[in-house]
């Protein structure tokens, strides 16, 4: 999902990112967010002038025979913030492709970690020209815009969910813990609440991407988790594993200024279509457990969110809401 291009844009205005009501946006069975490559199809070679692209990517590990005077790595010619060349092509390369696609690129609104603006997204045909040097030889052209408006979609959606987590935990696990103790709902309800009171969120301030990396075939430990209870109890877990996987590094900021580098974990799911026939997706955004602050954030939320359904206490505060509007 993660195509962001390299370079940054300075524009504050974010267009839209509404998902298409076509039923056409489906990606295709040859998407490379369903199944990988055939292994019949032939990759086109890359031009001489431009590395051949890779993303989701995974730099192999570095040689030890290579010496001093060895020419440079083709990892050593990659952006270090996304594993990808700054320089693909954004006009027509190969004489397959059938339609003329879309120059124009989105500019998202998730903040890049440099502070020069926004991550923009690929145009189609940057896309289209990527997934050829990757060897997707057998994506017909035509589906490649309608790909682009969902991966767009995703990665605003997943967006969101980071910053809820940051909304939560930017300023500390006591302030996460006051917001969790009444459930997810009544999270929301609070920080609403109090982002209307002051004019502003009361949590840290605004997170940045600062990098991130594709990992599609690095199962996650909490999707290898749901492969084996879905192995184990067949008739109460799908068998559903995640068609990728992207590892988001975020800074937070709290409003004392001290800052720090936070990992994300991103499954992406897809799921029955709607009976209208658009897709269905689902996101499971959530800190990696790189230390303990971490682990206790994802125990707070989760176990505040139970906790609350279980006791009844969202029942209990109904009836004191009823109580005191008779009274």
């Amino acid at each position: 999902m993660g195509w962001f291009w390299a370079e940054g844009i300075t524009s504050d205005t974010a267009a839209p990112h509404p998902l298409p009501a076509s039923t056409t946006i489906q990606p295709p069975p040859s998407c490379p967010m369903h199944k990988s490559r055939k292994a019949d199809a032939a990759p086109i070679p890359p031009s001489p002038s431009q590395p051949p692209s890779a993303c989701p990517y995974t730099p192999p590990a570095p040689s030890d025979t290579a010496g001093p005077s060895s020419t440079p790595s083709y990892i050593s010619k990659l952006n270090p913030l996304n594993y990808m060349p700054s320089n693909i092509s954004n006009k027509r390369e190969s004489s397959a492709q059938s339609i003329g696609l879309p120059l124009e690129r989105e500019v998202s609104t998730i903040p890049r970690g440099d502070g020069t603006g926004t991550w923009e997204y690929p145009s189609p045909q940057q896309m289209y020209n990527a997934m050829l040097r990757k060897g997707y030889t057998d994506t017909p052209a035509e589906h490649v815009e309608a790909m682009v408006a969902v991966h767009n979609f995703l990665n605003e959606g997943a967006w969101e969910e980071i910053k809820g987590w940051e909304s939560r935990f930017g300023k500390g696990l006591s302030h996460g813990w006051e917001l969790c103790k009444r459930g997810e709902e009544g999270a929301r309800r609070q920080m609403l609440l109090e982002q209307f009171r002051t004019g502003r969120s009361e949590g840290a301030a605004e997170p940045k991407l600062s990098r991130f990396e594709g990992r599609p075939n690095e199962p996650s430990p909490k999707a290898r988790m749901l492969s084996f209870m879905a192995w184990l109890y067949p008739s109460q877990f799908p068998d559903n594993p995640p068609f990728d996987r992207h590892d988001w590094y975020v800074q937070r900021r709290a409003q004392d200024g001290q800052g720090r580098e936070v990992r994300y974990v991103i499954d992406y799911y897809s799921g029955p279509p709607e009976p209208t026939g658009e897709p269905v997706f689902y996101l499971d955004v959530r800190p990696a457990v790189d230390s303990p602050t971490a682990a206790c954030e994802r125990l707070l939320r989760w176990g505040g969110d139970v906790w609350w359904r279980a006791s009844g206490a969202s029942v209990r505060e109904e009836l004191a809401k009823q109580k005191t509007g008779r009274s």
